[in-house]
């Protein structure tokens, strides 16, 4: 081997070497995060009381009766397990890839999902409040960002959407979470976490099955590449009962939603729901 040549493997070696400590350090920190948030599930929980509802607008009523049953621990943070598709294009080519993914919610203290999809070009990454990062075959990045205003605001506005089908326990009224009607058929949840605010549109049927999420989202994922408020959201179906919550299993999802420019980008058929910190049911 010539001495160019070794330069040039020695060279590669290192940027190998440095890719590997930069995937290891993420993992830590998903690692980190998650835990974090697990142990913000109560260790003694109230449990779920019709009457806690009673002064909601109607359509909340209606929500909360069919999502959580009477005397059902309230527990505001979940594990899931999905598998499903992510349109990595646009409208009119939506490169869709199937993707699985597992994620930690806990609104609105935050949320961690990791994800890998497995067309030809494989992409391994996480999401939460405070970072995105993503990389080909899990190591060369494509994607690295997150820590500032604005990605923290969009991404609360991520974590109160999905508490909504996933977590309604962390949307029951308290300090910090407000309930106002819509519709005959809507209610609006506006939830407060220290400067941050999002609201979101809940839309029921006559069962009380929450079918239709929308929000105005603070994002850049439009035309112009530019940071503002713009339609989000996403359908929800195929309700399953897990541990006294009644939780939609398909989720479909994306921006500019019910607009001429929508298209879901993130469709998700669930696996399993988890609550962590509390022991499965015996036999």
């Amino acid at each position: 081997m010539t001495p160019f040549a070794a330069g040039i493997a020695l060279v590669l070696l290192i940027g190998l070497f440095a890719l590997a400590l930069l995937r290891r350090h993420d993992e830590q920190a998903e690692r980190t995060e998650w835990q974090r948030l697990a142990a913000l599930q109560p260790a003694a929980p109230d449990r779920f009381a019709p009457k806690s509802v009673a002064d909601l607008p109607e359509p909340a009523q209606r929500y909360f009766g069919y999502t959580i049953r009477p005397g059902t621990p309230l527990l505001p943070v979940a594990e899931i397990e999905m598998r499903g598709r992510l349109g990595l294009g646009s409208k009119a080519d939506p490169g869709y890839q199937p993707m699985r993914a597992r994620q930690i919610l806990a609104a609105p203290a935050g949320f961690v999902w990791i994800v890998r999809t497995r067309g030809a070009m494989r992409i391994r990454g996480s999401d939460s409040g405070t970072w995105t990062r993503f990389s080909i075959f899990g190591l060369l990045p494509v994607a690295r960002m997150g820590g500032g205003p604005d990605h923290v605001r969009s991404a609360f506005a991520r974590a109160i959407a999905e508490a909504a089908f996933w977590t309604p326990a962390a949307l029951l009224p308290r300090p910090g979470v407000r309930w106002d009607p819509v519709d005959a058929r809507t209610a609006r949840v506006t939830v407060r976490n220290g400067a941050l605010e999002q609201a979101v549109d809940v839309t029921v049927d006559p069962d009380g099955r929450p079918v239709r999420v929308a929000l105005q989202r603070w994002s850049r994922e439009n035309a112009d590449k530019v940071w503002r408020l713009q339609p989000f959201g996403g359908y929800l179906s195929d309700f399953r009962e897990v541990g006294g919550y009644r939780l939609p299993f398909r989720v479909e999802g994306g921006n500019l939603f019910e607009t001429d420019a929508y298209y879901p980008f993130y469709i998700a058929e669930v696996e399993t729901i988890r609550f962590p910190g509390v022991a499965p049911p015996t036999a």
